[in-house]
C-alpha cells in the first residue's frame, strides 16, 4: 500500500498559495484515502480540477501543478515494462533503475515464461502473463511499451485510459490514422506524460546543426540529400522475414525512412509534398513463426523526392539491397547558398564547406556542451516529476512522421504527388 497520507500532505502543502484550491484539496485527498487503488496523479487531478483553476491557467503549469503534487521531484514512481525486446533490456529497464526514487516492479513480455526470464534477469519483482495485468495495476503509475509497432496503439489508449504515464517504442504507430487518435488520447489526459522514444542516431550532433542553420552558415537551404542503405545485397527467397519486413507488425514504416526523417525535422522542419518510388526485390520470405512462405508487402529500396516547408527540395534513399556501393552507406548532406554540411554517420563525422573559406570540407568539432546524449527515460521522469518538458519526442512530432510515412506509402502505391499535412 502506499503512503497515501503523505500523499495528501504533499498535495495540501503543494496548494497552500491558493486558499480555494488548498480547501478542495484537503476534501477531495481525504476522501479519496479510503480509495486505495487510485493512483497519485489522480488524486492530484482531481483535486485541481474541483479547485475551479481559473482557466488562465496554462496546459503546461496545470501539469506541472499535478506532477508536483503527485510524485515531486523525488516522489517514488512504479513503472511496468510491456515488451521486454532488445532496445528495452539494454536501454529502458537499467536506466530506469538507475534513477533516485524510480522502480520497476512488473514485466509482460510474450509469454509467462520470457516474463520470468526478463524478471529473474534484472531483479524485477512481478512477472505478468499478459499486457493487461501491467495496465489494471494499480500499484503501476507509468507504462513502458517495448513491443513492435503493431500493439502500440492498442497499448498506449489503454495505458492513458487507466491513468498511466507512457513511454513507447518508435515508430510511434502503424499509421497516420494510429497516431492521430495516439495525440488526441494524451490530448485529452493532460496531466499525463505521453513520449515516444526518438530517433537517436543524431543526438551527438542535432545542436550544433541547429546552431549551423540558425546562423546562417549555409545561406537558404536549397537541397538536402539522405542516404540509409544496408551495404548488403539482396537476400535469398525464402530468408526468414523479421518484423521490420512484416506489414502485420510494422505497418507502413520502410526501413530507416522513420528513423531519418525525425531527425530532419529537428533541423529544417517537415515536408509538404512527396512523390515516392518503391521496389521489392525479395517478393517472398519464410514467416518466423508459421514457417510458411509469405509475401513481402514492405519495399527493401525506396526513393522520395520532397518539398520542404522551409523552401529546401529533398531526395531520400533506403536500401537493403544495394549492396557495396558508396563508401558512406548513411549520410546527409545539406546544401546552402553559402555552404554546405555533410553527416557521415559511418565515420561518426561532421564536415562544413563555406564559400567564404575556399569551399573545402572541414570538420567540425562539436563542444562538449552542445554534444548531446540518450537520456530519453531521465526525460520521462523528469516530464512525470513535472521539472522538464518533453522534447525527444512527443505525440505531436510523432504524428507528423507518420503523415510523412503514409503519404510516402501512397505516393509509391499511386504513382502521385501527395500533399502534407494529410488532411482527415
Amino acid at each position: 500500500m502506499r503512503l497515501w497520507s503523505a500523499l495528501v500532505s504533499r498535495c495540501i502543502a503543494s496548494s497552500a498559495s491558493c486558499p480555494r484550491i488548498q480547501s478542495c484539496c484537503t476534501a477531495s485527498c481525504n476522501s479519496l484515502l479510503e480509495h486505495t487503488s487510485s493512483p497519485p496523479s489522480r488524486v492530484a487531478a482531481l483535486a485541481l480540477t474541483c479547485s475551479g483553476l481559473p482557466s488562465r491557467q496554462s496546459t503546461r503549469d496545470r501539469k506541472r501543478a499535478i506532477a508536483s503534487m503527485a510524485h515531486g521531484e523525488g516522489g517514488e514512481i512504479r513503472v511496468g515494462i510491456i515488451g521486454a525486446g532488445g532496445n528495452t533490456k539494454k536501454l529502458h529497464i537499467p536506466n530506469l533503475q538507475k534513477i533516485n526514487g524510480v522502480q520497476v516492479v512488473s514485466v509482460a513480455n510474450r509469454s509467462l515464461i520470457s516474463s520470468q526470464k526478463v524478471a529473474a534477469e534484472f531483479g524485477i519483482g512481478k512477472a505478468a502473463a499478459s499486457w493487461s495485468e501491467i495496465i489494471e495495476d494499480p500499484e503501476v503509475d507509468a507504462v513502458v511499451i517495448g513491443t513492435w509497432p503493431y500493439l502500440h496503439h492498442t497499448l498506449v489508449l489503454a495505458a492513458l485510459a487507466a491513468s498511466k504515464h507512457v513511454l513507447t517504442e518508435a515508430r510511434l504507430a502503424m499509421n497516420a490514422q494510429q497516431a492521430r487518435e495516439m495525440l488526441k488520447a494524451s490530448q485529452q489526459k493532460p496531466n499525463l506524460v505521453a513520449q515516444v522514444v526518438p530517433s537517436p542516431i543524431t543526438f551527438t550532433w542535432d545542436a550544433t546543426i541547429q546552431r549551423i542553420i540558425q546562423d546562417q552558415k549555409l545561406g537558404d537551404l536549397i537541397y538536402v540529400e539522405v542516404r540509409g542503405q544496408s551495404g548488403a545485397f539482396p537476400q535469398a527467397t525464402g530468408t526468414t522475414m523479421t518484423w521490420r519486413q512484416d506489414v502485420d507488425l510494422s505497418g507502413l514504416n520502410v526501413m530507416k525512412l522513420g528513423i531519418f526523417y525525425e531527425a530532419l525535422q529537428r533541423w529544417v522542419g517537415d515536408a509538404t509534398k512527396v512523390q515516392a518510388l518503391s521496389k521489392t526485390v525479395v517478393k517472398t520470405r519464410t514467416h518466423g513463426e508459421t514457417g510458411e512462405p509469405a509475401h513481402v508487402q514492405i519495399p527493401d529500396h525506396l526513393d522520395v523526392l520532397a518539398e520542404l516547408a522551409c523552401g529546401a527540395q529533398a531526395h531520400l534513399v533506403m536500401s537493403d539491397v544495394t549492396g557495396v556501393g558508396r563508401t558512406t552507406q548513411n549520410e546527409i548532406w545539406l546544401y546552402g547558398s553559402k555552404g554546405t554540411l555533410h553527416l557521415d554517420l559511418d565515420a561518426r563525422k561532421l564536415s562544413i564547406a563555406l564559400q567564404e573559406a575556399g569551399g573545402k570540407l572541414q570538420e567540425v568539432q562539436v563542444s562538449a556542451e552542445r554534444e548531446g546524449a540518450w537520456r530519453v527515460e531521465e526525460e520521462f521522469i523528469g516530464a512525470i516529476r513535472g521539472i522538464e518538458q518533453i522534447q525527444r519526442t512527443d505525440f505531436a512530432t510523432g504524428l507528423r512522421y507518420m503523415e510523412f510515412t503514409q503519404a510516402v506509402a501512397a505516393s509509391y502505391q499511386t504513382g502521385q504527388a501527395v500533399y502534407l499535412p494529410l488532411t482527415h
